[in-house]
């Protein structure tokens, strides 16, 4: 396909990328909005291609390599002046490309490990949640409702392309995703219990919790059959980041799982 040139602001491709901004759009739509050259070529890499892909004449002459790659997979290229994409882009300073992507529908694995994300509100901790997971080997991620969007443009961001490799599913409740963990031993990262994390058998089928202080009385209430745990600390430092404890753990069962 020739490449397109879009000059108007009203032109219903661009009204598209900006409605993809909101969650509810992206849901609608079942479309995602991509930023920059890493996440663009690693939708392509993972065989998501983009259906639309914006770019700025600059971008043009520095990425053609990757404009190539996207045309052969059968994107629809659109050329616009660089004030337009400034409109469609989430970044101060854009590099120049914007693609939308259908969201992706990876398959769950089967290495019986599952993270559950509970009231993690802030998108840089969910994708740097995800690209953990993803580089763990974990099967999937259910996020509960409250959790932010995995999907808006800050949280692909900061997965670095794990988005395209791990299966996300989102539960419609608690008890939903209580419901699709039949089998597993539930854990939930807490402060203040009593268990190390380290004395999980993390071998078998199981799921981490992780999320906000104040989610933890919810999830325990109508989850019963959970193992609350903790990473040991010193000096008078309550808790860590939702994200640095979320690694310490899964990496905890790697550990056990590699010494089978």
């Amino acid at each position: 396909m020739p490449i397109v040139d879009i000059t108007s602001a009203t032109n219903p491709r661009l009204k598209l990328a900006r409605a993809l901004h909101q969650r509810r759009n992206r849901r609608k739509h079942q479309q995602i909005l991509l930023e920059g050259e890493r996440l663009i070529a690693d939708s392509l890499s993972a065989g998501y291609p983009p259906a639309l892909f914006f770019f700025t004449p600059e971008a043009q002459q520095r990425y053609s390599p990757l404009l190539a790659r996207a045309q052969a997979a059968g994107a629809q290229l659109l050329r616009v002046p660089a004030p337009l994409l400034t409109q469609i882009a989430d970044t101060v300073t854009p590099q120049g490309l914007v693609a939308i992507t259908p969201m992706p529908q990876v398959p769950a694995g089967d290495q019986g490990l599952v993270l559950v994300l509970d009231g993690v509100r802030d998108p840089g901790n969910l994708g740097t949640l995800i690209r953990t997971a993803a580089a763990a080997d974990v099967d999937r991620i259910i996020t509960l409702p409250g959790v932010t969007d995995p999907w808006s443009p800050k949280a692909l961001r900061a997965g670095m392309g794990a988005h395209f490799r791990i299966a996300i599913r989102q539960a419609p409740s608690a008890q939903v995703a209580q419901s699709w963990l039949t089998g597993y031993t539930i854990t939930l990262a807490d402060a203040h219990a009593p268990t190390p994390y380290t004395q999980i058998d993390w071998r078998t089928p199981a799921a981490l919790i992780l999320g906000g202080e104040t989610q933890r009385a919810r999830i325990v209430d109508s989850w019963p059959q959970i193992t609350p745990i903790a990473i040991p600390m010193a000096r008078g430092v309550e808790s860590l980041n939702v994200a640095v404890a979320g690694a310490v753990i899964l990496y905890e069962a790697v550990r056990q799982r590699q010494a089978l």
